[in-house]
C-alpha cells in the first residue's frame, strides 16, 4: 500500500512562487499609488490619473490572452528572461519621464511584461504540481500572489507617506532584479509540440486562447472578483466616511493572515473530501463579509469583515482555479489556468468602473449590500454549473470504494 505523498515542495515550485511574489509586488506597489502621483506630478485630471493606474491592468490582461497560445512555441524560459529584463528597464524609465502620455504608455508596456511573467509562472507551475495534490499545490502557490496583494498596497502607502513615489520606483527596480536572478536557477518542464499540435495553433480560433471547459467556473470568478474590487478600490474612501481609517489600514493584513492560515487546510480538503465542502462555506463567508462591511460602525466590524473575506474570497480564488483545471483535459491544464486568470483580471479591472457608476446614487453601504446579493446569486450559479454534479461524482466514488472493501 502506497502511503507516501508525491513531492510538492520542489526547488522549481519554490522558485516559481518567489518570482511570482516579487513581480506581483511591483504590480500592487504601484497600482494604489500611481493615480496620486499622476495628479501631483503631471497635474492630471482624476480621469487621466485613473487611467495611469488602470492601464497597467489592461497591459497585464492583453498579454495574458495572447501568451497562452504562443508560450510553448516561443519557449517558456526564453519568454521569462525577455519579459523580466524588459520589465527591469521599464522600472528605470519611470524616473526621467515628464510627459503624461509617455508615462501612461510605459505603464501599459510594464503591465504587459508583468502579464507575460505571471502567465509563464502560473502555467508552468501547473505542470510541476503532482495531480493528486493539485488543490493543495495551487493553494500554496497562489499564496505568493495573495501576499503581494496585502503587502503591496500597505508598503506603497507607507512609502509615499515616509518618502516619495521614487522610493516605490527604486523598490520595483530592485524587486524585478531579484526576479531576474531567481530565474537563472529555474528549470522548466520540457514541452515538445507534435506536428499536429503546431498545425492546430495556426490561425485565430477561440479555443486557442481559452479552454472552453474552464470558462463556466472562471466566469463565476469574474463576478466574485468584480465584487471584491469594490473592497480594494473603495474601502479607503468608505473608511473615511464612517470614521474608521485607523482600522482600514489593517484590513488587508488581517485578510492575508486568514488566507495563510486557511488555504493549506482547504487545499487538502478539496483534494480529499471534494469541492463542495470548501466552496459552499467559502461563498457564504464571503457573502457575509459584505453584510458586515455594509453595517460597519466600529473597528471590530471592519476586522470581522476582513476575517470573513479572507476565509471566503481568499479560498474561493484557489478553489475555483483548481476546479476549472480539473474540469479541463490534462494537456490543456495550462490554458485552463490562463483562462481563469484572464477572467479574474477582467472582474478586477472592470469592477471599480461599474461599481463606481452606482456609488453616487446608492452610496458605499448599499453597494456592499448589493454585493452580498451578487455573491448569493453566484452560489446558486455554482450549484447549477458544478455543485450538483460534484455531489453525484463524490457519491459514485464512495460507492466504488465501498464495493472494493
Amino acid at each position: 500500500m502506497e502511503t507516501s505523498k508525491p513531492q510538492l515542495w520542489s526547488k522549481n515550485f519554490i522558485l516559481f512562487s518567489m518570482i511570482t511574489f516579487f513581480i506581483a509586488l511591483t504590480y500592487f506597489l504601484t497600482i494604489t499609488t500611481i493615480a496620486g502621483y499622476a495628479m501631483k506630478g503631471f497635474h492630471a485630471t482624476e480621469g487621466m490619473a485613473g487611467l495611469a493606474a488602470s492601464v497597467f491592468v489592461i497591459g497585464v490582461l492583453s498579454l495574458r490572452i495572447l501568451i497562452g497560445k504562443y508560450i510553448d512555441i516561443i519557449g517558456r524560459k526564453k519568454l521569462l528572461y525577455l519579459a523580466l529584463i524588459l520589465a527591469f528597464f521599464c522600472t528605470l524609465l519611470y524616473f526621467p519621464i515628464k510627459d503624461l502620455t509617455i508615462f501612461i504608455f510605459i505603464r501599459f508596456l510594464h503591465g504587459a511584461l508583468v502579464g507575460i511573467v505571471l502567465t509563464v509562472m502560473q502555467i508552468s507551475v501547473i505542470d510541476i504540481i503532482p495531480v493528486k495534490r493539485q488543490g493543495e499545490g495551487i493553494s500554496y502557490y497562489t499564496l505568493s500572489f495573495i501576499l503581494a496583494t496585502a503587502i503591496g498596497p500597505f508598503l506603497g502607502l507607507l512609502m509615499t507617506q515616509l518618502a516619495s513615489i521614487y522610493a516605490i520606483f527604486v523598490c520595483c527596480t530592485i524587486l524585478t532584479g531579484i526576479g531576474i536572478l531567481l530565474a537563472l536557477f529555474t528549470k522548466f518542464p520540457k514541452v515538445v509540440l507534435t506536428k499536429e499540435q503546431r498545425e492546430g495553433m495556426k490561425g485565430l480560433h477561440f479555443s486557442q486562447f481559452f479552454e472552453i471547459k474552464a470558462i463556466s467556473m472562471s466566469l463565476i470568478m469574474t463576478v466574485l472578483a468584480l465584487t471584491f474590487s469594490g473592497i480594494i478600490t473603495f474601502l479607503a474612501s468608505y473608511s473615511v466616511e464612517i470614521n474608521l481609517t485607523y482600522v482600514a489600514s489593517l484590513f488587508f493584513i488581517i485578510y492575508s493572515v486568514c488566507i495563510f492560515i486557511s488555504r493549506p487546510i482547504t487545499g487538502r480538503i478539496l483534494d480529499t473530501k471534494g469541492d463542495n465542502i470548501v466552496m459552499y462555506p467559502a461563498l457564504i463567508l464571503f457573502a457575509a463579509s459584505f453584510i458586515v462591511l455594509g453595517l460597519a460602525n466600529h473597528g471590530f466590524t471592519l476586522i470581522l469583515a476582513s476575517i470573513l473575506a479572507g476565509l471566503g474570497y481568499g479560498n474561493l480564488q484557489s478553489s475555483i482555479q483548481a476546479i476549472a483545471i480539473k474540469k479541463s483535459p490534462p494537456h490543456r491544464a495550462g490554458l485552463a489556468a490562463s483562462t481563469y486568470f484572464i477572467l479574474n483580471d477582467i472582474g478586477i479591472g472592470i469592477g471599480p468602473f461599474l461599481l463606481g457608476l452606482f456609488i453616487p446614487f446608492i452610496g458605499y453601504r448599499n453597494m456592499y449590500f448589493a454585493s452580498f446579493i451578487i455573491v448569493i446569486a453566484c452560489t446558486f450559479a455554482y450549484y447549477v454549473i458544478h455543485g450538483k454534479r460534484a455531489v453525484k461524482l463524490n457519491h459514485r466514488e464512495g460507492q466504488s470504494s465501498t464495493s472494493l472493501t
